[in-house]
């Protein structure tokens, strides 16, 4: 399984944790399983297209998913998967979504 750390803004639609365990093959999947778990957070992290917010950065390992195959990126057992919000711009990532 892989780990997917919550930013603070993000902690209190996921029980206040600081991570997530989910299973996926990929970071899309392991999003996904997320999302499942926890579907309040969808909104803060989907369009209603269901694409990724422009504002939600994912990193795996450290490594910005952006330069790699983005949400078909392959996650490993063990791997750390990261949101990070954009700091700059208009929309907070707590209140996106509205």
């Amino acid at each position: 399984m892989a780990k997917i750390h919550i930013p603070t803004p993000l902690r209190q639609y996921v029980s206040k944790q600081p991570s997530v365990e989910v299973k996926g093959s990929t970071v899309g999947e392991a999003l996904h399983g997320l999302v499942s778990q926890h579907p309040d957070l969808r909104r803060h992290l989907y369009t209603e297209e269901g694409k990724l917010r422009a504002f939600v950065n994912i990193y795996l390992n450290d490594e910005d998913v952006r330069y790699l195959n983005k949400e078909a990126t392959a996650v490993e057992d063990g791997d750390n998967i990261s949101i990070v919000p954009s700091i700059a711009g208009g929309t907070s990532l707590a209140s996106a979504g509205g």
